[in-house]
């Protein structure tokens, strides 16, 4: 049925219905144009257009115009040209235009509205589709549309009738839904298909030619039955007798298969018995043969065939893991006792140069790889080999810890009998209450830093040797693994490699079965595997054996880590005790030794790195902790007095501050040993307390120093304090250099030791707290110039501490550790003007003392004294005042720190001084005289003094009110 068409006749009819609605909207859309064309009129007022609504005959007026004037005509008409009405064109043009804008409109709206209702109408058509149904479903209760629906039931019966009750109203309701079902069943095939009917005739023509085709079949067959007892009952007997023949031939072979079967379990006990695993295991596999295939199933006599294979395989696999342990691990003993000798040797003669010989040699290489190739291969064949991986992994680890012990048991003794080194002090050995001796943590501890980096060497060298040993077992392993193309057991390793799979999955899928089922699930696997994941089990073995041949050399690592970093651990609290050389030298043989195993485990040791960084930091802490007690003490008990600065001192500022402009890594290790020298010998020049001491030469002279310390071309006198804060700084910067990885740690402690000592320094110059403690009577211009130089020097070296300490910190830490030590230069710079301006208050209070008794010596300027006129006391012990500390600063501070500080007294003098003369009575020509003499000799003073050399170069007055009260006093003078 089509459904087309009704469409269409739907969609006339629908037309027809609404030819009078489209009548009426056309009217309506008309009045609304018509009554928009009124109401958009702007010629008429509001008042007007209340009166048209208010009456039903209102008319629209029409707007007077003036009367044409046409040119008239000869036969005397009137002519009418189109300009003759430009003027009502022209005011009626808005309203009209507006008029055509709605009148368009309208007509695109309508014909939009056609070809939508036209769209609609099509597409309704196929959203109906599917609605008949649902219709039904809301019309029809869903009790009747149960897939097991039947009124025998007595449930449904009760359901359906339960709102009935009469037997004819429930059969006219039944009635009323199938009728409604049908029709809307009906209405729903019209929609879904155009071909419905056409399908149902092909339906039926179908079914003819079934009926047709089997009535020929049945004639076929009964041709073939009459064939067959005619032509093929000979043949028949024919192809019995060969049947026959072939199981007897199958009989013949199933018995030599018996006979193969038994020699072959005979040849493999003796196989099994002589060790030859390669042979015993091609007999294996020849057995697994016969029992994954059809060939032995039903023969009673190799009922247990499969446990003897089984066995035999356990035999070969325990012989070959127990050779590959003794040739991977056990046959490493004879290296261990060589490296022990030569160890003793060289403890018994110091002077023994250590050999730098090769653990593996080609024809090592070469032979360790012929002993240990077959033993892989077999273990692959047998699948064993990752299982023997763990085991060797575990083996590895307990020969590791046992060698490692086995040096430190012998070794002790030796490095215990040598004499006491020096860097252990009387009573530093520790020994058991009891009297019986010393465990061996004390023992480890009663060593020397010497001793115990020999004997670190020592297991160094021992587990080096091992480590070789099990990368050469990994490296042997991998090799056979990847790339064996061109050797002669490459054929050999790629057969095992893919046996070894095979048998791996056999096992891991017949785990918690036995007997025949797990017979069947193996040739179950056997025959699907090589049709479906022959590639990914090969690869999943090699992965497996990979992964455990890789953990084998990281846990001997970690086993080596694990005991040197509780070697360590034992001398704890004696490393940050120690020198520097001698901690860095325990320091520097751990990081080779985690390089060294590192580099052959392929991982990082994280534990042995943590336990480095910890004592490291341990040291760093310890010796910073004893550098400020030492520098508070040093403090403490400092004179402020100048002392002369060796040339040790000097070349510690000259090498110190060389390496960081030198970029060559060769010749910064040079200058690196050439400042180590220097420092070691700076180490003789001071004494247990702090003290610089001028030490003798072999020849007995004394050692060369100089009054200065000197940097970039500046000479500053030092204080003894000065010099042990240079030595400090330098040995902060040893850290630096060889502990990088604690360099922001050592930067902080160094600023603490900055601040502290800036800090200190203040409280006992300026605060004159070194009256309390240091002794002193007071605090003289000579300590406050001294203590600004030592302060100025340090400020002068500080960036390039920054510079060189900055070397080794990170990028993400420079910031913040900059701006500390801007802080700390700040300071620096602060303490130092404070410092002079100290100078100048002294001055400016001296000053203050002698104006006080000014007005008692003016008092006698107007006596008449035949006397020479010479400058009063006052001026006598100002100015030799202000020479002694000219004196005094001009031999310890800069020049342009004394102009500066001499510039400030000048101003103060010529304010004071200016202002107490201002008052003095010159009426009488004695005072006037003495006055002069007075200002005159302070003049003189003022111009002495090296603040002078400024005034001049800018051409200002040194003492403008001094200068000018003098000339007042000439023009007095003058004008008498």
């Amino acid at each position: 049925m089509d459904p087309k068409p009704p469409l269409r006749s739907a969609k006339l009819t629908g037309n027809r219905q609404n030819s009078s609605s489209l009548l009426s909207k056309t009217l309506s859309d008309a009045t609304t144009q018509n009554l928009s064309s009124i109401l958009n009129n702007p010629h008429v007022s509001d008042s007007s257009w209340s009166g048209w609504w208010s009456s039903s005959s209102t008319a629209v007026q029409i707007p007077d115009f003036a009367p044409l004037s046409g040119t008239k005509t000869t036969s005397g008409g009137v002519e009418i040209s189109r300009s003759d009405f430009a003027s009502y064109l022209t005011s009626v043009s808005d309203q009209y235009n507006r008029f055509e804008d709605i009148r368009n409109h309208s007509n695109n709206e309508r014909s939009k509205d056609s070809k939508d209702d036209d769209v609609n109408y099509a597409s309704d058509c196929y959203d109906r589709v599917g609605e008949a149904l649902v219709e039904c479903l809301k019309e029809v209760p869903a009790l009747y549309f149960k897939e097991d629906f039947a009124l025998e039931d007595g449930g449904t019966f009760r359901a359906a009738c339960s709102s009935v009750g009469d037997n004819d109203v429930l059969q006219e309701k039944l009635t009323q839904y199938l009728d409604v079902v049908e029709v809307h069943l009906v209405k729903e095939i019209s929609l879904r298909s155009n071909s419905f009917f056409e399908a149902q005739g092909q339906l039926e023509d179908l079914s003819l030619k079934i009926v047709e085709g089997c009535g020929r079949i049945r004639e076929l067959k009964e041709t073939i039955r009459v064939l067959d007892g005619d032509l093929v009952d000979s043949a028949r007997q024919i192809q019995e007798l060969k049947v026959t023949r072939s199981d007897l031939l199958a009989l013949q072979e199933k018995l030599r298969v018996v006979l193969y079967v038994n020699q072959s379990l005979a040849a493999l006990k003796l196989l099994v018995a002589s060790a030859d695993c390669a042979g015993a295991l091609d007999v294996t596999d020849d057995l697994k043969h016969f029992l994954n295939g059809d060939q032995l199933t039903g023969l009673h006599c190799f009922r247990h065939l499969e446990d003897h294979v089984a066995a035999a395989i356990n035999s070969v696999n325990s012989i070959l893991s127990a050779e590959f342990l003794r040739v991977s691990v056990n046959d490493a003993g004879d290296k261990d006792a060589v490296i022990l000798s030569k160890a003793k040797a060289r403890i018994a003669s110091p002077g023994t140069e250590e050999d730098n010989e090769e653990y593996w040699d080609q024809e090592d290489t070469s032979s360790f790889h012929d002993r240990v190739l077959p033993l892989i291969i077999g273990l692959l064949r047998t699948a064993k080999l990752p299982a023997v991986l763990r085991i060797y992994r575990d083996t590895v680890i307990s020969d590791m810890k046992i060698a490692i012990k086995s040096v430190v048991a012998e070794l002790l003794p030796v490095l215990l009998a040598r004499p006491l080194d020096s860097d252990f002090k009387a009573g530093d050995r520790i020994v058991d209450a009891d009297g019986g001796g010393s465990s061996l943590a004390n023992k480890l501890r009663n060593l020397s830093s010497e001793s115990f980096v020999q004997l670190l060497e020592t297991i160094f060298k021992i587990v080096q040797a091992h480590l070789l040993r099990a990368a050469e077992v990994k490296k042997v392993i991998e090799w056979m693994m990847s790339n064996l193309d061109g050797h002669y057991a490459a054929d050999s390793v790629a057969a095992a490699i893919a046996n070894g799979a095979l048998t791996a999955e056999i096992s891991s899928a017949a785990d918690g079965q036995s007997g025949p089922s797990s017979l069947s699930t193996q040739k179950n696997l056997i025959k699907v595997s090589p049709a479906t994941s022959s590639s990914n089990l090969s690869k999943n073995f090699r992965a497996d054996v990979l992964r455990e041949n890789a953990e084998a050399v990281f846990a001997a690592c970690d086993a080596a880590h694990g005991r040197w970093a509780k070697l360590l651990g034992v001398r704890a609290l004696l490393h940050p005790k120690l020198r520097l050389q001698d901690f860095l030298n325990i320091y520097n043989t751990s990081q080779e030794f985690v390089t060294a195993t590192e580099k052959i485990g392929g991982r990082l040791g994280y534990s042995i790195r943590g336990t480095l960084q910890s004592q490291a930091k341990a040291f760093v802490d310890f010796q910073h902790e004893s550098r400020m007690t030492k520098l508070k003490a040093l403090l403490d008990q400092e004179t402020w007095v100048e002392v002369d600065v060796p040339n040790e001192f000097q070349a510690i500022v000259d090498s110190l501050f060389r390496l960081e402009s030198d970029s060559d890594d060769d010749h910064s290790k040079s200058i690196a040993n050439s400042y180590n020298e220097v420092i070691a010998s700076t180490a003789e020049q001071v004494d247990l307390n702090g003290q610089v001491n001028n030490t003798k030469t072999k020849n007995g002279h004394t050692k060369s120093s100089a009054h200065l310390i000197s940097f970039r071309g500046v000479g500053y006198h030092m204080v003894n304090c000065g010099l042990i804060l240079l030595k400090m700084l330098s040995e902060y910067i040893d850290m630096n250099n060889f502990l990088p990885a604690l360099s922001s740690e050592v930067i902080h402690r160094v600023l603490e030791v900055l601040k502290f000592f800036n800090t200190r320094t203040c409280q006992l110059v300026l605060g004159a707290g070194a009256m309390q403690v240091s002794g002193l009577k007071s605090i003289t211009s000579k300590h406050l110039a001294l203590a600004s130089q030592v302060i100025s020097f340090v400020h002068a070296i500080m960036p390039e501490i920054r510079k060189v300490l900055f070397l080794k910190v990170p990028e993400t830490r420079k910031g913040m550790l900059l701006s500390e030590i801007e802080r700390v230069s700040q300071d620096y710079k602060v303490h130092r003007d404070e410092i002079h301006t100290k100078l100048v208050q002294i001055m400016r209070e001296r000053l203050l003392v002698h104006l006080r008794g000014l007005p008692q010596i003016i008092e006698t300027w107007s006596r008449v004294d035949e006397t020479e006129i010479q400058p009063s006391q006052f001026a006598k012990s100002l100015t030799k005042e202000v020479g002694y500390l000219q004196r005094v600063l001009s031999r310890t501070l800069h020049e342009a720190d004394v102009q500066e500080i001499f510039k400030e007294v000048t101003i103060i003098f010529d304010i004071q001084i200016s202002d107490a003369f201002a008052h003095v009575d010159i009426s009488t020509p004695q005072a006037k005289s003495r006055l002069n003499c007075e200002i005159q000799h302070i003049l003189g003073c003022i111009k002495s003094l090296p603040s002078a050399k400024l005034n001049i170069e800018a051409g200002i007055p040194i003492a403008g009110q001094l200068e000018a009260l003098v000339k007042r006093i000439s023009c007095a003078e003058s004008d008498q």
